[in-house]
């Protein structure tokens, strides 16, 4: 561990923040059971030390009881996560931060131990998860301001600032960070597309006229979703009709399976998802062999579907709709395979006011399909 992080975390442990009913999430089922405090001491304290992301809260806090909820909606991140990004964050002594997404508030107790609580914004959009997270800090002895707010549009009150930090996925950065941060200043930020649930870290340097902000991504992770960019979609049924072979149009691919892996964390999903725009795609379960792989569109009604099968050597395609979504796919994994199979250290994001572009290697080399 970087030594200038060593002692805060020795300091702040995530224990101290998490409520008394929790989800870790188990990294080999991909699955989240309830942890007591007051029923299983030693278990609950096993799973706040261990390096898993720990679920607080389901549904936006309209779940009940100790069974999972639908969509998880805010947690602790697995530690060794939150050490990387404040490692790509890199604020100093002297440093002011704004946090988007205070979630338990461990992370700001963190930068409160190395920056002074003073030094230190966090921004929690839903009520109750903020007035726990201040309640935790003031406890803590880091009592750092605590605004309950929409974190898309920072903190202007408090700006500028040498460093801004998200801690929730997003599929657009939002340009109020840029103008709130100093020129030379960084925006660290999990970002992605609808392609997959993944994201990457963003790590942007604002210029030196302050106008646009630029950077290259630092690895995959995978963060719950800013609640205004989550994905809002019909659903399969509403978009697929029950029989594809008679409803789309058939092809055959030589794709290999493993361009489709399930696993978020996967370099070809996020460079294909900068490709293949406006589009779900999801792997199914593996079944007697057979894994389908689901392409949706989000913008009309086209969808497509790809059927590997072990041992043959050919997958059909079937697409239908506006877009040739499958055409578009195996165009992106050929570009990526061409390309020489970059990782995210190779793609860059640029924040400007009319938007954002991604470019690769270079940022007059714009990723586009």
């Amino acid at each position: 561990m970087a030594p200038e992080w060593s002692d805060a975390f020795d300091a702040v442990p995530r224990s101290a923040f998490l409520p008394d009913v929790i989800w870790p999430y188990d990294m080999r089922t991909g699955r989240s059971a309830a942890v007591s405090r007051a029923t299983d001491p030693a278990a609950w304290e096993e799973s706040a030390v261990a390096n898993v992301p720990v679920t607080t809260q389901w549904d936006d806090g309209r779940h009940t009881g100790t069974a999972p909820g639908r969509v998880p909606t805010s947690s602790a991140s697995m530690p060794g996560i939150v050490f990387s990004m404040l490692r790509d964050l890199g604020p100093r002594p002297g440093h002011t931060v704004l946090e988007i997404g205070t979630g338990t508030g461990w992370n700001a107790a963190l930068l409160a131990h190395r920056l002074g609580a003073p030094a230190v914004t966090t921004v929690e959009v839903d009520p109750a998860v903020a007035t726990a997270a201040r309640d935790r800090l003031r406890a803590f002895g880091a009592a750092v301001e605590v605004v309950t707010g929409d974190g898309l549009l920072g903190h202007p009150a408090g700006a500028p600032y040498d460093r801004i930090m998200a801690t929730a996925g997003l599929r657009a950065i939002p340009y109020a960070w840029v103008e709130q941060t100093r020129p030379g200043g960084v925006i660290v930020a999990p970002w992605g597309t609808h392609y997959g649930h993944g994201d990457a870290v963003a790590r942007l340097t604002v210029s030196e006229d302050g106008t646009e902000a630029s950077g290259r991504f630092t690895r995959l992770v995978e963060f719950m979703k800013v609640r205004t960019q989550r994905l809002a979609w019909r659903g399969h049924a509403a978009q697929v009709p029950e029989d594809v072979t008679g409803s789309g149009d058939r092809s055959s691919t030589t794709l290999p399976e493993t361009a489709f892996p399930q696993a978020s964390f996967e370099a070809v999903t996020f460079a294909m998802g900068l490709r293949v725009r406006d589009c779900r795609h999801s792997v199914a379960e593996k079944r007697d062999g057979v894994r389908p792989v689901w392409f949706y569109g989000l913008s009309d009604a086209s969808w497509a579907v790809v059927v590997f099968r072990d041992g043959s050597p050919e997958s059909a395609v079937y697409q239908s709709g506006p877009r040739r979504l499958w055409d578009e796919a195996e165009e992106a994994y050929r570009w990526w395979v061409k390309e020489d199979r970059p990782g995210p250290g190779r793609f860059g994001l640029t924040v400007t006011r009319r938007g954002q572009r991604v470019w690769l290697d270079d940022p007059a080399h714009a990723v586009t399909q």
